[in-house]
């Protein structure tokens, strides 16, 4: 996916006010408007000035690509951040419907068209926000409370967007999984005229874990085996959120074998397992005695580990 440079696709620089923006697209739209343009390409041009224009006049999707910096280059190669909108604080309104976004390039799709939308403005109730934080997997088996912070675009009397900062106290709850909301009543946008105040839906996500990987309410390990442990079979510790446990190596097993430990996953009703995928390592033969157990090992042992490929 190759980077969109946004401010060059519209020619002004990273400081540009609201009508500067306003300007350029206006420029820029007439110049390759597609009905009327000469220039060759124009239907692409068009369609990227406009999509550059939808970023750069919403306050906070400009806030959102402004994080990136300016080190990314027009066309270089690029992958969003692991933890991409952390932190950012969205009205319900600013996110991108994916269904509207059908023109829009991957690399706005993959960016914006994921921000989700939650509850929504009505005559009675200000508009709610929205925010991603990243929590550590551990939080989910115990659960309590934690400080966030989160930053919200605003823009001052120069039309220039400014981040406000703001922090909030949040109960995680035990068992949480990721993707899932947690919300804040009333710490939405401001209620006017006597109308009642916005929500807040916190949507729950899981730093990498070193360890496990999570799909669901189900976690993955994998966990090294001596080669004599898996053939001769095994009690072995293995390491697990809630700590270390004994896992019983049948005899005969292979590389790539999984292993169940039910209940062992992201606790709830009913809780996750826990799948352990062997992974047999071999010892080093950096002495002289290990290289001789494994010549002892070659000669003795009738194994052709390519007999299945008829080799």
């Amino acid at each position: 996916m190759e980077f969109k440079d946004y401010y060059k696709l519209l020619e002004i620089d990273r400081t540009a006010t609201a009508t500067d923006i306003k300007s350029a697209y206006r420029k820029l739209a007439r110049k390759y408007h597609p009905d009327v343009s000469k220039e060759p390409q124009a239907e692409a041009h068009f369609k990227e000035i406009g999509e550059a224009y939808e970023v750069l006049q919403d306050p906070e999707k400009r806030a959102a690509y402004d994080q990136l910096g300016d080190r990314w280059r027009a066309g270089q190669e690029f992958t969003p951040p692991p933890e991409w909108g952390a932190g950012f604080e969205f009205t319900s309104g600013g996110a991108a419907d994916p269904a509207e976004a059908t023109d829009y390039s991957d690399f706005f799709s993959t960016l914006f068209g994921n921000f989700s939308r939650h509850g929504s403005a009505t005559r009675a109730q200000a508009e709610d926000h929205h925010a991603k934080i990243f929590i550590a997997l551990e939080d989910a088996f115990h659960g309590g409370a934690q400080t966030i912070t989160l930053r919200s675009p605003q823009v001052d009397a120069q039309g220039h967007v400014l981040l406000r900062e703001r922090s909030l106290k949040v109960q995680i709850p035990k068992g949480i999984r990721e993707g899932q909301l947690i919300r804040l009543a009333g710490q939405g946008a401001p209620g006017i005229k006597g109308t009642t105040p916005g929500d807040l839906y916190i949507e729950i996500h899981f730093h990498p874990h070193p360890l496990y990987r999570v799909q669901g309410k189900d976690l993955s390990l994998s966990l090294p085996i001596a080669p004599w442990e898996a053939t001769l079979g095994a009690t072995v510790k293995a390491p697990t959120p809630t700590g270390v446990v004994e896992v019983k190596i049948p005899p005969g097993s292979q590389s790539g074998q999984k292993l169940r430990l039910k209940g062992r996953g992201i606790p709830g009703e009913p809780a996750g397992d826990l799948y352990i995928a062997l992974e047999v390592v071999l010892p080093k033969a950096d002495t002289e005695q290990a290289q001789q157990i494994y010549q002892t090992m070659a000669r003795e042992l009738a194994f052709n580990p390519r007999e299945a490929l008829g080799v």
